[in-house]
């Protein structure tokens, strides 16, 4: 299932955020990316009606199998992209902001030849 970029962004940190915190609320991802609470709600809306989020009765957001799936996929993009920027010179921060544009745009054939290309596993 195809989901755009801003859909990858918002599994990709939940994904990041799970992997820092027990549970994950609205007000993780509105502090994760500044938006407001209307605008989380929304999106969180609507990931669950497409299939890529649960949210318990207790308001706990977990990725769904096809969720994790798009959110693991575009997460090591992030970083290996991230890691080749840095390894020819790019600072970190400017390695990790230029990654997240690249991730979502970027071909599996090209990423995986990259990828095999600077040995990164």
């Amino acid at each position: 299932m195809k989901i755009k970029e801003s859909g990858e962004n918002y599994l990709e940190a939940i994904l990041v955020l799970s992997n820092n915190n027990d549970h994950v609320r609205a007000v993780d991802i509105c502090n994760y990316f500044g938006f407001s609470r209307p605008t989380v709600s929304a999106a969180i809306k609507q990931y669950k009606a497409e299939g890529f989020i649960n949210v318990d009765e207790n308001n706990f957001i977990t990725l769904t199998d096809d969720g994790l799936d798009i959110a693991k996929k575009i997460y090591e993009k992030h970083q290996v992209i991230a890691k080749i920027l840095m390894s020819v010179g790019v600072k970190d921060e400017t390695a990790y902001a230029d990654a997240c544009k690249i991730e979502h745009d970027l071909s599996d054939e090209s990423f995986y030849a990259l990828k095999r290309h600077f040995s990164f596993k």
